[in-house]
């Protein structure tokens, strides 16, 4: 692991991946722009955008921390049996599986209340809880992916970890949530 904290040894480490991470927020932002129209049209879909993609970051930036401090005490371990890692996993997933229903019926009730709603408030719950269930699972994912990269690389995961989650999570977010509103609306 790196341990110096120059502004220039930061700046090394950091500038590529965050001029990556750019170009991958521009990503999200076009696929965004192709789903306009359908957004305009539903707008419950309209309030989970931001919330489905936030909450999924959030979700990944948990598990990343809890990781980046198991490396930071010399106690994590990238095997599948690994209790802690696994029980880390099944709890961001579990996690999904509470907030995610909470955050579908959210959305509909605040269109609802501004006299917006074009989706039945079940419909606005499975794509939510179908998207957030998924985004969860993919945020594991890239946040083992990530921080396994950051140890090989000999990088700090605390530097790297969550702006990688969070970013890849923006742009997950959008096509596993127009995903699913294709699949169940």
């Amino acid at each position: 692991m790196a341990t110096d904290w120059t502004v220039r040894a930061i700046t090394r480490a950091m500038l590529p991946v965050l001029l990556v991470l750019t170009a991958v927020e521009l990503g999200s932002g076009l696929v965004l722009g192709a789903f306009e129209d359908r957004l305009l049209a539903s707008p419950s879909l309209l309030v989970l955008v931001p919330v489905t993609i936030g909450t999924a970051g959030n979700l990944g930036s948990v598990l990343a921390a809890r990781l980046s401090t198991a490396f930071h005490l010399g106690t994590l371990s990238f095997d599948a049996r690994d209790d802690e890692l696994v029980g880390n996993a099944v709890a961001t997933v579990a996690l999904a599986v509470t907030l995610f229903p909470v955050i579908g019926l959210g959305a509909w009730t605040l269109a609802s209340l501004l006299g917006a709603t074009t989706l039945s408030p079940g419909t606005v719950l499975v794509i939510a809880l179908a998207s957030g269930v998924t985004l969860a699972v993919l945020a594991v994912v890239v946040t083992l992916v990530a921080t396994y990269a950051a140890y090989r690389l000999s990088l700090d995961p605390d530097d790297v970890v969550i702006p990688v989650v969070t970013n890849v999570c923006d742009v997950l977010g959008v096509v596993v949530l127009f995903a699913a509103v294709l699949v169940f609306a």
